[in-house]
């Protein structure tokens, strides 16, 4: 599931987030949100979130438990 829908993440959530400075590179860091920092509803390259280790980044996929839940 892509992050682009504020409305899809929520605090602890597990995600995995493109980092400013891999944006180049696009490799993802996962994690656990603590903040949702975007405040519209959308946003085309992903929601910017902070992580609960204070990574800041978008997400870029919502990682499903074992259930198929998000």
């Amino acid at each position: 599931m892509n992050g682009q829908n504020r409305s899809r993440i929520h605090p602890g959530q597990k995600v995995r987030i493109v980092l400013k400075k891999d944006q180049r590179t696009g490799a993802l860091t996962e994690g656990v949100v603590k903040d949702l920092l975007t405040k519209s509803a959308t946003h085309p390259h992903g929601i910017k979130v902070r992580l609960q280790d204070g990574q800041v980044g978008r997400v870029k996929e919502i990682v499903e438990d074992e259930n198929g839940e998000a």
